[in-house]
């Protein structure tokens, strides 16, 4: 080592000295990850601020329930406007005007309340980006995350996930979440799928229809079947409908877990559909999807992945309390978990695709 090393790391050792010395109250995690080591700073102020956070998330949900961004749309409102609108308390409604203000998702000139840009994009029912949808599947599954510690107690749902049961309101939100979600993530998929020769894809569990849009997009000779509870008939008709998709997507309605499938295909697609069931039921529907595929047909899976210690990445090991406060039986599935299901069922050449997808969801592959 020269002596410019030397000099270089006895000023390191220095700097992290002091800075040990001044963060007493520090607490470092290290966690292996995909290869590398990622390095989490847990504090008395980040502990508080993760524990807190909810404050912010119930004013958003409010917010959104309420339709405040939409109903400001591009105009400026004093809070007397707003809360005269929804017949309101002028307190309340001032307040949650102002917090939202101090959230940089309002603005406020003098009495006038305005949407900031992300708002009018995202929150406002007249943008077509609109993702209040996916906020409000949120604030529905608000209740049972405040009893998680009740089911991991007795390892059961204190929520049920059964869109057949839902109050309607809470049905249509989470099915266009589910639409919202799709339609960001399929921009990171959907082009980097092959289905090039295949002319019938089946969408299982497809809900509004968005996958089999985007994938009908990019093949203009593809035709699809969205197969889904008969509960979702009305919400991938009008968005098969308001894509212009009619007389290439059809919905087919049934439950693939009680009922055959009908129909042979060339390509099966099941986006976030396994988590929501055990092993075993997994097993069973992933075979039904490949008795349904013609000789040489595809079967794309799509969910969110655990790696094998199961401890990550961050959105799986959290999304699996998701379906524990929420199902009897669901979960989050690491990929050797998935890749056996697929071999049991006969598939050959099964593989996961190399894409960058959003909150570490990932696509395997494997062919009949």
């Amino acid at each position: 080592m020269n002596s410019g090393s030397r000099i270089l790391l006895c000023i390191i050792d220095l700097i992290l000295f002091e800075w040990f010395e001044t963060t007493e109250k520090l607490v470092w995690e290290f966690h292996f990850r995909e290869g590398a080591i990622v390095v989490k700073q847990w504090n008395e102020q980040s502990l508080s601020e993760v524990s807190g956070g909810f404050w912010q998330t119930c004013t958003l949900h409010a917010a959104v329930k309420l339709d405040v961004f939409s109903f400001l749309g591009s105009d400026a409102k004093t809070a007397i406007d707003v809360s005269a609108n929804y017949r309101s308390d002028l307190r309340g409604m001032k307040s949650l005007l102002n917090a939202l203000t101090a959230m940089e998702l309002l603005r406020k000139e003098e009495d006038l309340y305005s949407n900031t840009e992300a708002a009018s994009l995202y929150l406002s029912r007249q943008s077509s980006r609109y993702i209040g949808w996916r906020i409000l599947h949120h604030h529905y599954l608000m209740p049972s995350w405040a009893r998680l510690d009740e089911a991991v107690l007795k390892g059961e749902p204190v929520g049920e996930e059964n869109v057949t049961t839902r109050h309607e309101n809470q049905r249509e939100a989470f099915l266009m979440a589910m639409f919202n979600n799709a339609t960001t993530a399929s921009k990171k998929i959907v082009p980097f799928i092959n289905l090039e020769g295949c002319e019938t894809l089946l969408d299982l569990g497809g809900g509004p229809g968005t996958y089999s849009i985007q994938f009908c997009k990019k093949y203009p000779l593809l035709k699809a079947v969205v197969y889904d509870l008969p509960a979702s008939a009305p919400y991938a008709e009008n968005t098969i409908s308001r894509h212009q998709m009619q007389d290439r997507i059809s919905f087919t309605g049934g439950d693939f877990f009680k009922n055959e499938i009908p129909g042979r295909y060339d390509a099966a697609w099941l986006s976030h559909i396994l988590h929501s069931s055990g092993p075993e039921e997994c097993r069973h529907l992933i075979g039904k999807a490949v008795r349904v595929l013609k000789p040489g047909g595809l079967l794309l899976v799509h969910d969110f992945w655990l790696n094998e210690s199961g401890d990550g990445p961050l959105f799986p090991a959290l999304f699996a309390l998701n379906m524990l406060v929420r199902t009897h039986r669901g979960r989050s599935y690491t990929e050797s978990e998935v890749k056996l299901m697929l071999e049991l069922s006969g598939l050959k050449n099964i593989r996961r695709l190399d894409l960058d997808v959003p909150n570490d969801s990932g696509v395997f592959i494997g062919e009949k």
